[in-house]
């Protein structure tokens, strides 16, 4: 690959898109943690 080539960056939809499937990720995990502590607390 040479140095002059165009870097083979995602276009800006895709990058978006995977950050809200991060955001989703961690909203899920703090989701499942509240679920947790309520259903240990009943």
């Amino acid at each position: 690959m040479l140095w002059s080539d165009p870097e083979n960056e995602p276009p800006k939809e895709l990058r978006d898109m995977q950050d809200m499937l991060r955001r989703l990720g961690v909203l899920m995990a703090l989701a499942m943690v509240v679920a947790m502590i309520v259903l240990g607390v009943m």
